[in-house]
């Protein structure tokens, strides 16, 4: 039996570029990465050299602070480079890849026999684990703790997200599967989280052992943080995981047929893209593949995931491993002429500062200009038109910056995560760096709590 969520706070950001649901031709890359930093507050600790052979499935590192948490090779070949930042510090672990994908085998056994010590450990060694995530923190799920829920949101509300109805497409087997592994990991819920108002795939209607959510309205209603939020509280001391839909089927596959298989379609999507369209890759992948010939001229700026949270990592980059869409903007470095004296019919504002104010279904080729620079934070009361959540958000944000734990506990510190927080960063008058922040508080409150 499904139940029926209504948000009535936050704001669809409608902008050019959306991704037809047509799949393009993309030959396989040459080299994939690895990035450690993709995993927030993951020390690695590296397994492989530089020269190396590796099969897909083989460990690359763990983290130092969680040992049996591994990270593994979504394609076989050769290690070609381990790139390096400040201090040494591990940005990305590069493979040279084979022709034709070797797979490490793993004893999955049937689906009867699994049992939690067998699921976490198998998900463990085969690099999978990685794919369940935290609340509080929102980080990477501790294989000790006892989640009270696994969420799972099957619809992304972001601005030029992917369609997942039409990315899992047929594979329901695989899908079922996963969730089936992942029932094994808690004895609460699996909360599983549709578009109200549409007409969801059958991967989702046809789901067994979940309990079904029909979510309306307007962004951040995908947001996995809003649903827990309105579904499942989270108390100071519970957890719940949460999970991508696309990894559920990974997981599933894996289980079936004992191999990672780091397959994933993703979006390639933006204004700036010749042709905006959904590809099938696999993780790590470079994405100049997907975007050689297809950007156009000019100044572009390629984020790997949505523009609201994703990361710019270029035309030549790789994708992220939590990231299932490409986003081509405009720089938006060049000074407007008489920008504040134009009517602004182009530009995009929750207020009625702009007369754009009277065209609701209006789309926008917006950049990355955030005309203004920062200034006083003053309470304005705009993050609360965005945030579907009952907390005081600006009262958070200072308390964070002032240091004050037990404030930031009183005001809901354990519900949030930085995505949450990025559309007020959109409205926010002050320019503030608002995900920064958050995180920042999340830091704080995981050590504090250690």
């Amino acid at each position: 039996m499904s139940k029926d969520i209504k948000i009535k706070r936050g704001v669809d950001i409608k902008l050019v570029g959306a991704a037809d649901k047509v799949y393009g031709d993309v030959s396989p890359s040459e080299t994939y990465v690895i990035k450690p930093t993709d995993f927030h507050g993951v020390v690695p600790k590296l397994l492989v050299a530089e020269g190396d052979e590796v099969l897909a499935g083989d460990q690359l590192f763990y983290s130092k602070d969680e040992e049996r948490v591994r990270f593994t090779a979504p394609v076989s070949g050769e290690i070609a480079e381990i790139k390096r930042g400040n201090k040494r510090k591990i940005l990305e672990v590069k493979i040279l890849a084979d022709k034709e994908v070797r797979y490490k085998q793993f004893e999955t056994g049937a689906q009867a026999d699994l049992s939690k010590e067998k699921v976490t450990g198998l998900m463990l060694d085969a690099g999978l684990w990685p794919m369940l995530r935290q609340r509080p923190y929102d980080v990477t799920a501790n294989p000790d703790d006892a989640p009270k829920a696994i969420f799972i949101s099957a619809f992304d509300s972001a601005p030029l997200a992917p369609d997942y109805d039409f990315m899992l497409e047929g594979r329901e087997t695989d899908f079922q599967a996963g969730i089936d592994a992942l029932s094994c990991l808690t004895e609460g819920k699996i909360h599983l989280s549709v578009r109200g108002k549409s007409a969801p795939a059958k991967v989702f209607t046809e789901a067994k052992g979940v309990e079904r959510h029909n979510v309306t309205g307007p962004h951040p209603a995908g947001n996995v943080g809003i649903q827990i939020h309105h579904i499942d509280p989270i108390n100071k001391g519970e957890v719940v995981w949460y999970v991508n839909p696309q990894d559920v089927a990974t997981i599933g596959r894996f289980f079936a047929e004992g191999k990672y298989d780091a397959s994933r379609t993703i979006a390639v999507a933006g204004s700036e893209v010749n042709q905006a369209r959904y590809f099938k890759v696999v993780t790590g992948v470079q994405l100049s593949r997907m975007l050689e010939g297809n950007l156009k001229e000019g100044n572009i700026r390629v984020i790997s995931g949505n523009v609201l949270t994703g990361s710019k990592v270029g035309a030549d980059g790789y994708l992220g491993f939590y990231d299932h869409v490409v986003t081509a903007i405009p720089e938006g470095d060049e000074p407007e002429l008489f920008g504040w004296i134009a009517p602004g019919f182009d530009k995009f504002s929750i207020s009625r500062a702009f007369p754009s104010w009277m065209m609701p279904g209006k789309k926008y080729a917006l950049d990355t200009n955030m005309h203004g620079e920062k200034r006083a934070f003053v309470v304005t009361g705009e993050y609360e038109r965005v945030l579907p959540m009952d907390i005081y958000p600006q009262q958070l944000l200072k308390s964070i910056m002032v240091g004050d734990v037990e404030a930031m506990e009183q005001l809901g510190i354990y519900e949030v995560s930085p995505e949450d927080f990025a559309l007020c960063e959109v409205v926010c008058t002050s320019k503030m760096d608002l995900q920064k922040t958050i995180r920042e508080g999340l830091d704080t409150i995981k050590h504090e709590m250690s």
